[in-house]
Parts: structure tokens; C-alpha cells; sequence
């Protein structure tokens, strides 16, 4: 079906509905305009469509409707109509006809319930749509409110406002991006309300400080008024602005004034308050790139590694992976350091199924991950330990990771650490079989070692018959186990998962086991082994 006909049939369904349409707008939408019905009598409005029906239909209400509230949602400006959250539904667009009535239908119930007065809390997926479009990058670690430093950044043709609370931290992630620092700040104040954002129904977005104060006055009295004071405080001084970053429930969003003082002259000035409510706002749209948001948006709730000091123990084909994630999760962020131990060198034979590439070859695996990981998160803190973990000085670590797979080398580390500290060991069975964690979180938990006893009896096993012993190779590269790197990403996975849960105070099961390959079956189900009277590591 042709563009043309799809537009046809979709302009005949809504006429049958009384919508007329009013031929295409500047950006080659169409246009149709109708009736919404709600209980509360029927509103004129302007639906624009996509003629290729990949995007929602705007609808705007020709005129605002009588007795609204002075801020409601899903109604900006008392007329731009939000009817549904973009990202929330899957457009058909092999049913164009029945997709646009879906969403006139939604519209006029979304309407209906705005003018109930319902649907109060249901707006912040919604308001950057009608908030300025002017960019303001946050980078704030801290709860700490009021005064802040604001840089400017220079990236292109465009200069953003950055906020940060440490300067060295932003700068390293800016570079990164080859965002060059302009001379000069512009004085910042962060504010916390405890009202959720809804748009005023006359002046939206606001263009004036007496806007944006009217607005929140309606919304939180109290952040009125700092606002006012702060703005006031900056207006008495010689500053060329100032830059004001509001902190709601769930989210956060920022407006500046560049401030434009009368020249003065003999006769009397006007009020400074009111030659400060005349200043012209520029809504901002707030990008967020502290650690702490990056690393929790994903887990709403729950917690993450932020503030932990992490030691992984093993920097090839499962650690390598693994690194990665535990930095997406907030390793080496918030005050917590991710420390990362390996003595070997990246050879052309490890590049198949490691992190690391080509670019790295006969580096240090650790110094080439941490190089690796700071251009993925520069605010991060990851040291390198490019020595023998058993001639390493760890300091005060809250969890120990095992990733090596050498069984021996496993047996000491839990010798050495296990009675104290947390550790998770991650390892995979036999040529991919199976990948398999164990935490021992507790001195009365069973140790790594303790699973080997229990294995060598057969107990606890993987797989039912045991994972087989498959060795390749020959010449200078030696024999290896052969399996790809997406068994190494699986043991990846489920070890960052395991250390996921501890922070979130569950360490149960202790062992958990993802069997790979079809043609094998699980022997034992996730559980919490008991530690083994026998074991050395145990006792000594």
C-alpha cells in the first residue's frame, strides 16, 4: 500500500468521525480538525499526523477550556494535549487506520480525565516536551544544595552550562569528549521542591523570572521564594547572569537569565525586584552524567556499587567482561574504588574472547582494562595491580572477586581472604558447558575450595556425569580450553548479578548455575552448600 492510500483511508476513517481535514503544515504533516467528547461537554482541536505513521499524533485544543486549574497536567499551555508517554506504545504501521483512531481515543479519555481533575501525578515523562530545548549538563555527586560552579563547555558551534561539584572529576569526563572549556563560570544554585512539575495554562513555556515565579508560587511556595532570593542576591552584583537548577520527584530541570540592567539615569530607577521579574528565562532541559545516575537509572530502587571497594582478581576472558559491568553498576564511583589485579600480558592468542582488542596486544591486562574503562567512565576510580595477587596489597577491600578459573590459584585466595572479607568466585565448566558463580558472604557459608571436596566426591556438580575435560592447541600458543566469548560473557553476567544481589543484601543462593549447552543436564539446582568440615581453607 502506496503512502498516498494509507493517508487516504486514515483521513476517511477520522471524516467519518467529523474530522475535517486542512491540508498539510510546513513540516509536510497532516492536518484535520474535529471534535474531542468528553463529560464535560466536546473541545475543538487540530490533530497533525505523520503521513508515514511511524510517529504519534499531535493534538492541540483550539482553545483552552473553562475553569481549568492554573497548572495541570498533560495540558500545557491549556492546550498542547499529552496524551501518551512516546517510547510506551508500538506503532502498527501496517494498521495506520487503526493505530490513529487507538489514539484519538486515547486522547479524548486522557482529556476527559484532565477536566475530572484526575491524573494529577502523571506528568514527568512529559514535560521536556514542552520545556526549552537549550541544554544544561549536570554532574553532581553530592546531596548539597544552594551554590554551585557552572563551566562552560564548547563542543562545535554550541557552548552548554555544566554543574558540577568537582571540577577535576567533570573535566576528565568533558575531555573525553573533546569538549574544549570556555574562560569564564556562571553562578549556579541547585533547589529542591517537593512538587512535581505541571505546566502553567497561559504562559508555558514561562519567558520571564515573574513567569517562572508565578508558576512556582502554584506549584511549592517555599521554592518560590528561594528562587526569588537567590536570583535577587546574583542581581545585585555585577554578575552577567545565573543559572538555577530545580531537583522535583524523579526529576530534575534548569532555567538561566542573562540579566539586562537599565542604564541609569537621573531620574528614579525601577524597583529592583521588578527589574528583576522583567528579566527574560531559557528553559532547560537537564542531562544528567554523575556516576550515581548513570548507574541506578537502569535498577530503580535498588542499590548499587557506588561507594564499595571492589577487588577483581583475573583480568582475562571473564574478567574483562566483567569489569565493565561491575563499572556500569556504580563500581569505583561515589567515594568506592574497583581494583583490578593481573600480573599477564595481552597475547594475539587471548583476542578471540576478551574485552580488550587488538590496540591493546602485549600490554599489562590490567593497566590496558583500566586505560579501556576510564575512556568509558572517566569519573571512575579503577586502579591497576599489574603483579602476582599473592605479592599484592589490596587495603581495605568490601568484596573480592575471583575471576581467573584457576582452581589452585582460587583455593589460596579463599586461604587468604575468604574468612574476612566477601568473596565471589566466577568460573566456567569444562569447554562452555556451564558457567557457575559461588559467594561465600559469611564465615558459616562454604568456600570455593569447600565446592571442589564436594565436586571431586561427586557432589554439587554442574551438569549430571560431569563437564568433560577438552584441551586444544599445540606449539607456542600451549594447550587451552577451547569454549567463545559468549561463555565468557554469560560467566560475566552472572557474576555481576551475584554482586548485585550481596549489595542489595541478598546472598541467596550462594551457588548459581546457567547450563549452556543443550545436550547436558543440570545436576544441581541453585543453592547455599554447607561448608565442608574438611576443608583447609575453612580452618586455616
Amino acid at each position: 500500500m502506496t503512502a498516498e492510500s494509507k493517508s487516504s483511508l486514515v483521513l476517511e476513517a477520522l471524516a467519518q468521525r467529523g474530522f475535517e481535514y486542512l491540508g498539510p503544515a510546513a513540516n509536510g504533516w497532516l492536518r484535520v480538525e474535529g471534535e474531542l467528547h468528553t463529560s464535560k461537554g466536546s473541545h475543538r482541536c487540530e490533530m497533525q499526523l505523520d503521513p508515514k505513521f511511524f510517529e504519534l499524533p499531535t493534538v492541540r485544543l483550539l482553545k483552552a477550556p473553562a475553569n481549568l486549574p492554573r497548572v495541570v497536567p498533560h495540558l500545557a499551555g491549556g492546550v498542547h494535549l499529552c496524551y501518551i508517554a512516546a517510547g510506551s506504545v508500538v506503532l502498527d504501521i501496517f494498521d495506520p487506520v487503526g493505530q490513529t483512531l487507538a489514539c484519538t481515543e486515547r486522547a479524548q479519555q486522557v482529556l476527559d480525565q484532565v477536566l475530572q481533575g484526575k491524573m494529577l501525578e502523571d506528568l514527568e515523562e512529559e514535560f521536556y516536551l514542552q520545556w526549552g530545548h537549550e541544554l544544561c549538563v549536570v554532574d553532581i555527586q553530592n546531596v548539597r544544595l544552594g551554590r554551585h560552579d557552572s563551566l562552560l563547555f564548547q563542543a562545535g558551534d554550541e557552548t552548554f552550562a555544566v554543574v558540577t561539584d568537582d571540577r577535576d572529576r567533570t573535566l576528565r569526563k568533558l575531555k573525553s569528549l573533546n569538549w574544549s572549556i570556555v574562560e569564564g563560570t556562571i553562578q549556579t544554585f541547585r533547589i529542591r521542591t517537593h512538587a512535581k512539575p505541571r505546566p502553567h495554562i497561559t504562559t508555558w513555556p514561562p519567558k520571564t523570572v515573574k513567569d517562572v515565579l508565578q508558576w512556582q508560587g502554584l506549584l511549592d511556595p517555599r521554592a518560590r521564594k528561594k528562587i526569588e532570593q537567590r536570583l535577587f542576591d546574583v542581581y545585585g552584583t555585577t554578575a552577567r547572569g545565573a543559572l538555577v537548577v530545580i531537583e522535583s520527584p524523579l526529576l530534575t530541570y534548569a532555567f538561566g537569565v542573562t540579566f539586562e540592567r537599565p542604564v541609569r539615569r537621573p531620574r528614579a530607577p525601577k524597583p529592583k525586584h521588578a527589574a528583576l521579574h522583567a528579566q527574560r528565562v531559557s528553559p532547560m532541559t537537564v542531562l544528567r552524567i554523575d556516576d550515581r545516575y548513570l548507574a541506578e537509572r537502569n535498577t530503580p530502587g535498588m542499590k548499587t556499587l557506588a561507594g564499595k571497594n571492589i577487588a577483581l582478581v583475573g583480568c582475562g576472558t571473564i574478567g574483562g567482561y566483567l569489569a565493565d559491568m561491575l563499572v556500569k553498576a556504580g563500581a569505583g564511583t561515589s567515594g568506592g574504588r574497583l581494583s583490578l589485579v593481573d600480573f599477564e600480558k595481552l597475547l594475539p592468542q587471548n583476542l578471540g574472547r576478551h574485552r580488550l582488542g587488538f590496540a591493546s596486544l602485549f600490554m599489562n591486562k590490567a593497566q590496558a582494562l583500566v586505560s579501556e574503562l576510564e575512556r568509558a567512565a572517566p569519573g571512575a576510580n579503577i586502579r591497576a595491580l599489574a603483579v602476582d595477587v599473592k605479592d599484592a596489597h589490596l587495603g581495605d577491600i568490601d568484596l573480592l572477586i575471583d575471576a581467573t578459573g584457576e582452581e589452585a590459584l582460587g583455593h589460596w585466595l579463599c586461604a587468604k581472604y575468604a574468612r574476612d572479607v566477601p568473596m565471589l568466585s566466577a568460573w566456567i565448566e569444562g569447554p562452555g558447558v556451564a558457567v557457575r558463580t559461588l559467594l561465600r558472604a559469611s564465615s558459616g557459608g562454604a568456600c570455593y575450595r569447600c565446592l571442589c571436596l564436594a565436586n571431586r566426591r561427586g557432589e554439587l556438580l554442574s551438569v549430571k556425569g560431569g563437564a568433560p575435560s577438552v584441551l586444544v592447541g599445540q606449539g607456542c600458543e600451549g594447550l587451552y580450553v577451547p569454549f567463545p566469548a559468549t561463555v565468557s560473557m554469560q560467566a560475566a553476567s552472572l557474576a555481576a548479578t551475584a554482586a548485585i544481589d550481596w549489595v542489595n543484601g541478598v546472598s541467596s543462593p550462594a551457588l548459581r548455575t546457567n547450563v549452556l549447552e543443550a545436550k547436558y543436564t543440570a545436576a544441581t539446582p541453585d543453592c547455599d552448600p554447607s561448608q565442608q568440615q574438611d576443608c583447609p581453607a575453612c580452618s586455616s
